[in-house]
């Protein structure tokens, strides 16, 4: 099984999209059996709902979602997923803070597996969570096929 976290600064826009929207994939592709799929925060204000703007956007795009609250990620998490994936370079950066570094090379930025070295915009700030939907989504897929080519699932 292959586990996954992805990791914002709150865990209420950006990781619980790309949370909701990797399981959509992962649906797609009928390998829900194969994947723990979560999200978490380095800074959140632990149980605040999922912001509006996201449940808007990905109902916008029929991707399915539960109702869920924000969460902290733990040093403990380190050990229990196999990617743990920043939306921005501050998150990366906090998220090996917290784990006390990244000894296994299990930490990466989401954008890069698009091929872009690059943050996805916090649409808390922008309000603009269209783009920051499509910069998940087209990372989110490159993120699958990566995993599909890494490990046999």
């Amino acid at each position: 099984m292959t586990k996954i976290i992805f990791v914002c600064f709150g865990n209420i826009c950006r990781s619980p999209m790309a949370e909701f929207v990797m399981k959509h994939l992962v649906a797609q592709a009928n390998l829900e059996k194969d994947f723990l799929i979560e999200s978490a925060g380095c800074h959140p204000s632990i149980g605040t709902p999922m912001s509006e703007g996201t449940a808007r956007e990905l109902r916008a795009n029929k991707v399915p979602f539960t109702r869920r609250t924000s969460k902290l990620l733990l040093d403990s998490d380190y050990k229990k997923f196999d990617y743990l994936i920043g939306l921005d370079r501050s998150n990366v950066w906090d998220m090996k803070k917290i784990c006390g570094g990244d000894p296994d090379g299990k930490i990466f930025l989401l954008m890069d597996f698009a091929g872009e070295n690059r943050d996805v915009a916090d649409p808390w700030y922008t309000d603009d969570y269209a783009t920051s939907y499509r910069d998940i989504l087209i990372a989110c897929e490159a993120l699958l096929e990566f995993v599909k080519g890494a490990k046999k699932v």
